[in-house]
Formats: structure tokens, C-alpha cells, sequence
């Protein structure tokens, strides 16, 4: 039985494949499309799955897409009707795109599948399930779980903007859930909007610049934005927000409680962002914790799986594990929208069809989300070779010992191997690696190479034997889901000066024997690297340890700022031809930059839209 589940139409589609419940692909559209968190039918996404299990389209018993448009426009008619005549003009532009168009997906979504598989009858293979379930089912079906507590927390799905689940075997049953207009998502993503981000892409900033910054509005927002209880149900005063009536994120009213109009994207950045930053950040972990402390004391549950845009805040998931409510904690990879594709076909399969699920044992049924497309090295030789490419075809050998010394030199090195992450994180397969020892290295990368903002930090990859040894932490974080700190002996004793800087003037302080990896309040968004699921970038770093008695890797999405993560080896050739990454590794394929023809040379700094 195969099931292909689908998420579109809003942001980050993708495509996920289940062959008789095991997860066969997934892959986001964005990584063909190369426009980052497109939100059209992913049509190359599900061909890539296809591929991936050599199926043709007529050969999927079912088509699953993870929400139930007209309980969504039920909400877009209520929230009008709620707040009316304010919106009219939002409300007016809204409704020709609905009437015509996604009110009538189901009749979309069939023209869809029949221009990939004429004759087939879509309307019978075709199935809905709602926005929510989708995340939960995402969350736990993968899961090492036999029976877990589920939270989902996310902007808003059709009405849920929180869910809370109890997953036992196949069974999954909702229990409760918080509704529009009260969203902790959205409630991130006003600071994010006011704060000068974009929202949907601009969190992950504002996560990053928050340790800059003090949480001296976060009383504030507990005040007057957010009434948060004891359990962490919650509502928002929609006076201090804009996004119901779709004119803006936040209103007047905010913008008097914190002390300003929005700030401008090309506004520079002062303390008072910072500060707003870790408000926020400061509010939201909050909110999580009484969350989780109050599903452990319900439900008695010793595992937790989480899912839903919120779930990406790994600063909060790692106050989650470190709170010890839960004995053991799993966040689906791919946990926002993209996501829900997989977790609809899992839907389907255990709760339409009502399929059983086996033992769950070992770490999780993600294959450590390596779950897109590969290339052979003939193929991948073919291809750079019609870039005009020039490369070395070395034994594995000889490739992981260049490519050590390339990274003990200083190099910046593009790491292009096996299948593609499914999800927003790189994870050694489409990754820019570098040398976590370097004091200059996180600079480097965030202005030389990915063209952004020096503030952001970068994640550690670390073998999960190594773990232990250098962060205070020892459960396994393969996803980079979860931020714990740097070791107390493995950091580099301030002076009085230091101690007393405040804001981005702490960014050029080395902070450890690992600065490239270690944020200014000394802690790390981990990723463990396991001999089984990626064993060449674990050997990679066992090497490099070899090398130089640290087990550490800077581990980075290979793209620039505002590009989605390269999908093919062309894409792989074109970003590293368009910034300063020196060495490109595809496979077993070495490419040095200045062994290249000069002419082929890019320039990727102004090539993206800002993110």
C-alpha cells in the first residue's frame, strides 16, 4: 500500500511517500523550484519521491493532503465576521483567491494528480486531514515512542493553533487544543514582524539574536499580550495585534506599550531589538514549559513528541529536556508545515486505514531525515562536467584525508553527500562544513559565504560518543533540536571587560576552545552524528578528531542567505562558483576553487531576495 501525502498552499510544500507505513521519501519543493518556502503544488517534490521508490503515479493507492480547506475558510469567514468592517480590504483581496481557487482544492488538487496520471480516478484515492493532525501524526508515528504525550504548536491551522495528543500503538487521540485567534506562534512571529524580520523565515533571527539581548519587556508582554496560565493554556489581547483583519501583525496599541513604530528591514539593529528579542524568546519558553509540565502531571506520560513551527525554537526544546518532566523527548525533523506531508500519509495509514504499528525500538524511523534525492559519482561526474566543472575522482580514502587537511587549513568546504535532508536543517549531506576551533570562522561564514548577518550563530556536529565530552548534555539531538551549553572546562575565562559588554559587542569574544560554535551565553544548537545513519560524516569526524584531538565540525546549511539548500550537484557547483567556500567534496568528487575556470565564476551576494 503506498500513500502520498501532500502539504501546499500556503508556505514550504512538499511531498512524503509511505510504502506499507515505512517512510519511503520526503522532500520539500523549494529545493527544485529553488524559491525558498514555495508554496505551489509540489509537483517536483513528488516526482522525486516517486523516483526514489521507481513507482509510476498510477501506482499510489492513496493521495493525502494535510489540512481540510473548508474548515479554513470557515475560520477566514468567522475571524471577518468577528472583527468586520476593519479588514474589508484584505478580506475583499482574500475572497476572489478562495472562491475561485482554494475553496475548490479538492477539484485543484484532482486536476493536479490527472495531468500526472490521466485516467486514473483521483476523487476515490483522494483524502483529507486536518492541519494538526497532520503535525501530531508527524510527530509520533516516527517516533522511538510506544506511547507518548504529542504537542503541537504552530501560527494556525485550520482553527488549533495548540494541540495536545496521547499516542498509544496506532491510536492517536486528540485531548485538547487552543484555537485562532491565540496562537504563540503567531505571537513570535509579531515580535519577529516588529522587531524587522519577515515572518515565516524570520524567527530563526530573532532566536539567534535573542542571547544579545535582556528579556526587560517580557513582564510587559505577560501583562498585556498574553494571558498565560498556570497550565499554559493562553489567550492574546487582539487589541495589540494586527493579523486577524490582515493589514498587519502587530497594531498602534503595541507599538506604544514597546516604545516604537516597527523597525525598517534595512534598519540597523540596536539594543532595544536585542531586548525585544529575548523577550519574546523569554515569554515563549515560558509558555512551553507550563505546557509540558502540565501534560506530564495529566497524563502521567514519560515521552513527549512535538511538531508545529513552534517546535523549530530548539532553545526551547532544550529547556524542555533539561526540565526532566519528561524522561525522554523527540521533535519531528521536518516539524513545520513541509512536515505535515509526511505526517498525512501516516494519518492515513494507521488512522484511515487503520493499519498497526509496529514495535518502535531503535532511534526513530526518520533514517536521520535523509529522505531526498542522490546521485551516484557518475552521475554526479556527468553533470559537473556539463557545468564545466573541473574535479578529482578520489578513493574514499584519499577523499576524507583531503578533506580533513583542507578543514585543519581553514577552509570552508561544501559537503555534498548521499540523499537530502528532509526538513530546514543541513545535516551532512548539503551542508557547508568548517573548523569549530577557528576564532575567525563564524565571521567568515556569515559575511564571506552565506551573505548575512554576522549576529546568527552556528550549530556544532559532534559524534554522539563525543557528545558528553564537550556540552552538558547526553541524549541524542540528531536533528538539531535541541541547544544545550559548552562545557564549563571547555570555556575560555573572560576578563572584566568582557563580561561587562553588552549586545553585538559580545560577537567577537572567543567564548571556548569550539568559538565557531559556541553563542554568547555559551550555549550550542547541537546535531549528534550516528555511525548508522550517516557514516561517512561521522568518519569524517572522527578523522578530523584524529587530526586534531577535537571532535567538533561548524555544521551549515550549504546555500547562501535567502537560497533554498541545494538540491543537485549543479546547484552544489553554482553556490560554491558564487562565494568563498574553497573546496567543494560531491561524493567521492573534489573540486578545488582555484582549480576553476575563472569565467564561471558568480556573484551569489545580491543573487537572493533577503530572508
Amino acid at each position: 500500500m503506498r500513500i502520498l501525502g501532500i502539504s501546499a498552499l500556503y508556505h514550504d510544500s512538499a511531498a512524503a511517500l509511505i510504502e506499507d507505513g515505512r517512510i519511503v521519501a520526503a522532500a520539500q519543493e523549494e529545493r527544485f523550484s529553488r524559491r525558498k518556502h514555495d508554496a505551489g503544488f509540489p509537483r517536483q517534490a513528488i516526482a522525486a519521491c516517486l523516483a526514489q521508490a521507481g513507482l509510476k503515479p498510477e501506482q499510489v493507492d492513496h493521495v493525502v493532503f494535510y489540512e481540510k480547506p473548508f474548515l479554513k475558510f470557515e475560520r477566514l469567514l468567522e475571524t471577518y465576521l468577528a472583527f468586520a468592517p476593519r479588514g474589508f480590504l484584505s478580506f475583499r483581496t482574500a475572497m476572489p483567491i478562495w472562491m475561485t481557487e482554494k475553496l475548490f482544492q479538492k477539484r485543484m488538487l484532482r486536476k493536479e494528480l490527472e495531468a500526472l496520471a490521466p485516467g486514473v480516478d483521483w476523487n476515490a484515492r483522494l483524502l483529507f486531514a486536518e492541519h494538526h493532525q497532520s503535525h501530531a501524526a508527524s510527530a509520533y508515528y516516527p517516533s522511538p515512542f510506544d506511547e507518548a504525550v504529542v504537542l503541537t504548536m504552530d501560527g494556525v491551522g485550520e482553527w488549533a493553533t495548540t494541540s495536545a495528543a496521547i499516542g498509544r500503538g496506532a491510536e492517536l487521540q486528540m485531548l485538547k487544543e487552543i484555537h485562532f485567534p491565540h496562537s504563540l506562534g503567531l505571537l513570535y512571529s509579531a515580535i519577529t514582524y516588529y522587531t524587522g524580520f519577515k515572518v515565516n523565515s524570520g524567527e530563526y533571527k530573532v532566536m539567534g539574536l535573542a542571547p544579545y539581548g535582556r528579556p526587560v519587556y517580557a513582564q510587559k508582554m505577560l501583562d498585556h499580550l498574553i494571558d498565560l496560565k498556570a497550565d499554559g493554556s493562553f489567550r492574546l489581547d487582539l487589541g495589540y495585534f494586527g493579523y486577524c483583519t490582515g493589514l498587519h501583525m502587530t497594531a498602534e496599541p503595541l507599538h506604544r506599550l514597546l516604545g516604537g513604530p516597527p523597525r525598517q528591514a534595512d534598519e540597523p539593529l540596536t539594543q532595544r531589538h536585542m531586548d525585544l528579542a529575548a523577550s519574546v524568546q523569554a515569554v515563549t519558553e515560558e509558555a512551553v514549559l507550563r505546557l509540558t509540565r502540565a501534560l506530564a502531571t495529566e497524563t502521567g506520560q514519560k515521552n513527549l513528541c512535538m511538531a508545529g513551527g513552534v517546535a523549530l525554537n530548539c532553545v526551547a526544546n532544550g529547556k524542555v529536556l533539561r526540565d526532566g518532566r519528561f524522561e525522554r523527548i523527540w521533535v519531528q525533523p521536518a516539524a513545520g508545515d513541509a512536515g505535515g506531508a509526511l505526517g498525512a500519509a501516516l494519518a492515513a495509514w494507521h488512522g484511515h486505514l487503520g493499519r498497526p504499528r509496529g514495535p518502535a525500538g531503535g532511534r526513530d524511523a526518520m533514517q536521520g531525515a535523509y529522505l531526498g534525492p542522490a546521485w551516484s559519482d557518475d552521475e554526479a561526474a556527468a553533470r559537473l562536467t556539463a557545468c564545466g566543472a573541473r574535479f578529482e575522482r578520489l578513493g574514499p580514502e584519499e577523499l576524507l584525508d583531503r578533506t580533513v587537511r583542507d578543514l585543519v587549513a581553514g577552509k570552508a568546504v561544501g559537503w555534498f553527500q548521499g540523499r537530502m535532508e528532509f526538513g530546514p536543517r543541513a545535516l551532512g549531506a548539503r551542508s557547508i562544513i568548517a573548523d569549530a576551533r577557528s576564532p575567525q570562522m563564524q565571521k567568515t561564514l556569515n559575511l564571506r559565504i552565506k551573505y548575512r548577518e554576522s549576529f546568527r550563530p552556528f550549530a556544532p556536529a559532534v559524534r554522539r560518543e563525543d557528545l558528553s565530552e564537550w556540552f552538558d548534555i547526553d541524549d541524542d539531538s540528531p536533528y538539531m533540536l535541541m541547544v544545550a551549553d559548552v562545557l564549563a572546562r571547555r570555556r575560555r575565562a573572560m576578563s572584566a571587560d568582557e563580561e561587562a559588554l553588552f549586545g553585538i559587542d559580545k560577537l567577537n569574544v572567543p567564548r571556548s576552545e569550539i568559538p565557531a560554535v559556541t553563542h554568547v551565553d555559551y550555549s550550542a544548537r547541537i546535531q549528534t552524528v550516528h555511525a548508522d545513519t550517516n557514516p561517512r560524516f561521522h568518519e569524517l569526524l572522527g578523522r578530523f578528531k584524529q587530526a586534531t584531538g577535537c571532535p567538533v565540525l561548524v555544521n551549515t546549511s550549504f546555500n547562501v542567505r535567502g537560497e533554498p539548500i541545494v538540491c543537485t550537484p549543479e546547484d552544489a557547483f553554482r553556490c560554491f562558483m558564487g562565494c568563498e567556500i574553497e573546496t567543494l567534496v560531491v561524493g567521492n568528487l573534489l573540486l578545488d576553487k582555484a582549480a576553476q575556470d575563472p569565467a564561471l565564476a558568480l556573484d551569489y551576494k545580491h543573487a537572493f531576495e533577503l530572508d
